[in-house]
């Protein structure tokens, strides 16, 4: 009797471990795909000019707020992550834009935008500040 109540403790013990493996597995994921805070903007535009700045992430719930400083010129959004893709919505001056991004494994974002109404695709990557 002895040696099948070990037997049952056994299997529960490893799928105990199993569990909070997983769940392990899980958080750190989690925890590795947010975003929010302090980034440097490297980016170019659709004619090939390069421009540089900050941008500031700021979780809202399941949304984010971003803005971003590049030279002068200053526009703001709002954001969202899904999975590895994270998307923001924006206003620069009188116009509109969208940018989509892919979270890297190093929390970097890299990302290609567009202007509504206007040809072209620029690119970007927000490395995070540390």
């Amino acid at each position: 009797m002895l040696r099948h109540s070990l037997r049952g403790w056994g299997k529960s013990v490893r799928t105990l471990l199993l569990g909070s493996a997983l769940a392990l597995g899980v958080a750190t994921a989690a925890s590795a795909q947010s975003v929010g805070g302090n980034y440097t903007v490297k980016g170019s535009n659709p004619d090939g000019s390069s421009y540089t700045g900050t941008a500031r992430i700021t979780p809202s719930g399941s949304t984010c707020n971003i803005t971003w400083q590049t030279g002068s010129t200053s526009s703001k959004g709002v954001c969202m992550l899904a999975n590895k893709a994270f998307a923001a919505f924006y206003k620069l001056g009188s116009d509109y834009g969208l940018i989509v991004y892919e979270l890297q494994a190093d929390g970097s974002l890299k990302g290609y935008w567009t202007i509504a109404d206007r040809e072209g695709v620029g690119g970007e990557i927000l490395t995070p500040q540390r």
